[in-house]
């Protein structure tokens, strides 16, 4: 089973992923900030991150940089999935190592198809 790990300060966006996640067999943990994000993928080591953008403290470009540039969690894809749609955004957020882009809110046929793409092993 493959886990995920959603980073996000909405309590809301978290139950509504998390829901859409565990329907499908992930397993999923949860943080909500960018500290608590980069703390929990060093203990659990997930096998995909989702990664708001906008938290408080460190931020989601700040957290995916600190995990890219971990040794032990710069194996982790990170997606990034925020409301935040500027072509400065999505640029800087490849930049700082994320493999994909996702804008609030996405159709949850879209969301699990670009899961499924960035998962080392997909689940059926």
């Amino acid at each position: 089973m493959s886990h995920i790990l959603i980073v996000d300060d909405s309590p809301t966006e978290t139950y509504v992923l998390k829901s859409i996640f565990e329907k499908q067999g992930y397993q999923v943990s949860e943080a909500c900030n960018g500290q608590e994000g980069i703390a929990v993928a060093e203990v659990q080591n997930p096998d995909l991150i989702i990664m708001d953008l906008v938290m408080p403290g460190v931020n989601g470009f700040q957290a995916t940089r600190e995990l890219k540039n971990n040794n032990n969690t710069s194996h982790i894809p990170v997606i990034i999935y925020s409301s935040k749609d500027q072509v400065t955004d999505r640029m800087w957020a490849m930049r700082q190592g994320a493999v994909a882009y996702m804008v609030k809110p996405i159709p949850k046929n879209q969301l699990l198809s670009i899961i499924k793409k960035h998962l080392p092993t997909a689940v059926s």
